[in-house]
């Protein structure tokens, strides 16, 4: 359960790091960033990120708190 939960944890670190490259990526054609979505895309997508390694601590903390 332990490499469950450091799994999901390093996914939401790429998927914010992933969202934060993409936006700088489009910066630089405002039009089209502002076109498809633009800041809220980019929320959203931080926020999938932070739910999966806030998934991924609990995972861990059950993990080292469950007796074996």
């Amino acid at each position: 359960m332990a490499l469950f939960g450091l799994f999901a944890a390093l996914l939401g670190v790429g998927a914010i790091f992933g969202a934060l490259r993409r936006r700088r990526g489009r910066a630089a054609y405002p039009e089209t960033y502002a076109a498809t979505g633009g800041v809220v895309y980019t929320g959203v997508q931080m926020g999938c990120g932070g739910v999966l390694i806030l998934g991924g601590v609990t995972l861990l903390v059950l993990a080292l708190l469950t007796p074996r």
